[in-house]
């Protein structure tokens, strides 16, 4: 019944910005940190980004610390990923996970039980 369901990727130009979605369903969503990873075609899958249950903390990877933000609407059951400044580097599937910790912004992937299915985030040069 769970499932988190990304949107918002596409093709942009370096420089650019996109601004990711991931709508949360079959679960309390309030009640879970969220995070964001991507992983690039032959790289391992790495942490981007997370933020608590009520938005109140959040974490992000120093290679975008900056550029990126993450924001959440716990009405709407909705996180957020603001890419702004992309670079070619980033091309990769972007996906959103659920983590039960609500006040956790833990960065290691095996934390969180749920993940969407990615969304493709395709950056040119």
């Amino acid at each position: 019944q769970v499932q988190l369901v990304e949107s918002g990727g596409g093709l942009v130009q370096a420089g650019g910005s996109l601004r990711l979605s991931c709508a949360a369903s079959g679960l309390a969503f309030s009640m879970y940190s969220m995070g964001w990873f991507r992983q690039a075609p032959g790289k391992e899958r790495e942490f981007v980004a997370a933020i608590t249950s009520n938005g109140g903390s959040t974490s992000y990877s120093d290679s975008v610390k900056g550029r990126f933000t993450i924001s959440r609407d716990n009405a709407k059951a909705t996180v957020y990923l603001q890419m702004n400044n992309l670079k070619p580097e980033e091309t990769a599937v972007y996906y959103c996970a659920a983590n039960p910790n609500t006040r956790s912004t833990d960065r290691h992937s095996a934390i969180y039980n749920h993940w969407g299915q990615g969304t493709q985030v395709t950056v040119s040069s």
